[in-house]
């Protein structure tokens, strides 16, 4: 960690800067009290992760019918998720379920229905390997 008073940062504000850029830790202080941290400002803005409440209601529903196996129970899961991804759950809104209304029945699957609302609603990509998504005017990712 570097630690430097105003006036020497004052003074060698590139060097500062440089050391910032290349991880270091910069101080800076007045009156002996740490007063400003030099830190890079990260150019990519950090994509949030959500998932939908619809996705797990319809994984537990898939569990108990034994339509589906998970390696481990979906409460922790998520909870692992929610801690190393940041996930986010996105719950379902009355404007989501609105949506609805003026989507065509290309997919007749409820779950799917409302999941292609939800993002459309939410201008969100959708992640899903379901070609049938494809006739919707939202963004897939696989």
């Amino acid at each position: 960690m570097t630690i430097v008073t105003i006036t020497e940062a004052k003074n060698r504000f590139y060097d500062l800067i440089n050391l910032a850029e290349n991880g270091e830790n910069v101080v800076i202080t007045r009156d002996n009290k740490p007063k400003i941290k030099l830190v890079v400002v990260d150019e990519k803005p950090k994509k949030r992760v959500f998932g939908q409440h619809i996705s797990a209601w319809e994984i537990m529903i898939k569990t108990k019918i034994d339509r589906l196996q998970l390696e481990v129970p979906l409460t922790e899961m998520i909870e692992v998720q929610q801690a190393d991804n940041d996930l986010k759950l996105l719950p379902v809104e009355l404007h989501h379920v609105y949506a609805l209304e003026s989507l065509p029945l290309h997919h007749r699957e409820p779950f799917d229905r409302l999941l292609i609302a939800q993002a459309i609603a939410e201008q969100m990509f959708l992640v899903s390997a379901d070609s049938q998504f494809d006739q919707y005017p939202v963004d897939i990712i696989w």
